[in-house]
């Protein structure tokens, strides 16, 4: 418990020090099942409650497309556990990257659809 206070403490730091969130802001967090990202969202998700800025949090993934699809259901227990909104935003990275233009080096237009797919789904969820 005592980690989760100081991670709780060092966000709110960080939140007030930059002047991160003014009343009534929603904030994206593009979760990817890693543990930073994760990190992030339960951080947000707790803060809510004492925070003295009101904020909202949702989180969004980017689905990349692969054959056989993702398992989310895990990001999702957490969000619902959390009272997060979740949303999936679907694409098809991996077939414009990997089947059409067959990417030698895929990582840097890999991070770029990526970046633009989120934009979009925090675009489209207000």
């Amino acid at each position: 418990m005592e980690h989760i206070k100081r991670l709780l403490s060092y966000t709110r730091r960080a939140l007030a020090d930059y002047d991160m969130i003014r009343p009534g802001d929603k904030i994206a967090v593009g979760v990817s099942a890693g543990k930073d990202s994760l990190t992030l969202l339960c951080a947000l998700a707790h803060l809510r409650r004492f925070y003295p800025v009101p904020f909202e949090v949702v989180a969004v993934t980017v689905d990349m497309g692969f054959a056989g699809g993702m398992d989310f259901s895990g990001i999702q227990k957490l969000c619902d556990e959390l009272n997060v909104p979740y949303y999936i935003e679907k694409t098809e990275i991996a077939k414009i990257i990997f089947d059409i233009r067959k990417e030698k080096s895929p990582c840097s237009l890999c991070a770029k659809m990526r970046r633009g797919a989120l934009h979009r789904a925090a675009k489209d969820h207000g």
